[in-house]
């Protein structure tokens, strides 16, 4: 099992300059749902095959630092029958993996949710170290509708669930990512988002503080923060990035060694402008990253369609896309550098 030194080790590895996370974590439900979007059935071979595209693109090594697998896909192989974790390993990205087992009814308040999966977890969190992870994710569900929602039951239950899952993969030498998500739906305003976010932020690192997390051997994974999807009062990527990183000034002490933002609803373009400008704001005392699933594969998904013909031209899209976010680590990306895709 990990020292606190090897935990830290591996999570800055994870944030290590121009690099960021690719979350393929996507549970059985969330990859069917993306599969029939291009027409394919969701088959295991099939979900299979399309993690083979992303896993085995030439050079991926140089811009992905780590990748967040689901529970089916850990245990798969490419076609020649090399496994995901031994290719990962071989082009230098760190082997993760996702553990929660979803968002389900909080007891007493049931339009929220409690992030499950805590039963068990120790004797799985000792099968994927020994399968090859060295990070795992975890991730909580925070929904704001009105003023009467997110309550503090809902923020303080989650926040709890967070830190004891990040203190038992601590206590197994894994780095845990802790992942409380601000949704972006509905139809509030950016200060709305900013309240909650902070909120949730606060409450999360005193729980982590009171489970005794190590802050220098974990990740966080946040929202950035924007409005609603539904809201009127949409902004520029400069006020997110602005009113994203005062935020997290003011919640996330230095120790940790990272933040790897979530792209949570937003498109694969404004997710990289977001992360970018955020980085020309530097220096921060944490390196701002990104653990992006859909903002990183959504052109590699439509470009595949399931067709062995189309696998070439979906992995120099997710290269593309890798590489503008590797761009967007050090403020260096521009939207005129996406006219090469």
């Amino acid at each position: 099992m990990g020292t606190a030194q090897e935990l830290q080790a591996v999570a800055r590895a994870l944030v290590a300059p121009g690099k960021g996370i690719l979350a393929a974590d996507e549970s059985t439900g969330s990859i069917q749902k993306r599969l029939e979007s291009i027409g394919v059935e969701s088959t295991e071979e099939n979900r299979r095959a399309y993690r083979d595209v992303l896993f085995t693109t030439k050079g991926i090594g140089e811009f992905i630092s780590g990748v967040i697998m689901f529970d089916e896909t850990i245990r798969q192989a490419t076609k020649d029958g090399t496994s995901f974790v031994k290719v990962m390993q071989e082009n230098g990205i760190i082997p993760g993996i996702k553990v929660d087992t979803g968002a389900k009814p909080l007891a007493k308040s049931p339009d929220e949710t409690v992030t499950e999966g805590l039963d068990g977890l120790r004797a799985r969190l000792v099968e994927y170290r020994e399968l090859g992870a060295k990070f795992a994710k975890w991730r909580a569900v925070i929904d704001i509708r009105g003023d009467e929602m997110p309550t503090r039951y809902a923020l303080n239950v989650n926040a709890h669930a967070l830190a004891r899952y990040a203190s038992l993969c601590q206590d197994e030498g894994i780095v845990p990512i802790v992942e409380p998500e601000v949704l972006m739906d509905g139809d509030h305003d950016i200060d709305r988002c900013n309240a909650v976010t902070r909120d949730t932020l606060n409450v999360v690192f005193n729980e982590l503080y009171d489970q005794r997390v190590a802050l220098e051997g974990m990740l966080l994974k946040p929202n950035m923060i924007v409005p609603g999807k539904k809201s009127k009062k949409q902004v520029d990527h400069r006020t997110i990035a602005e009113m994203t990183v005062s935020a997290l000034r003011a919640s996330v002490p230095g120790a940790v060694p990272g933040i790897v933002f979530l792209s949570g609803g937003m498109s694969d373009e404004d997710a990289t402008a977001r992360l970018n400008e955020m980085n020309k704001l530097a220096p921060h005392p944490w390196e701002l990253s990104f653990s992006y699933g859909r903002a990183l594969q959504a052109p590699t998904l439509k470009a595949w369609k399931g067709e062995p013909a189309n696998v070439e031209e979906g992995q120099r899209l997710f290269y593309h896309r890798a590489k503008m976010n590797s761009l967007a680590r050090t403020g260096k990306y521009s939207e005129d550098m996406e006219s090469a895709a």
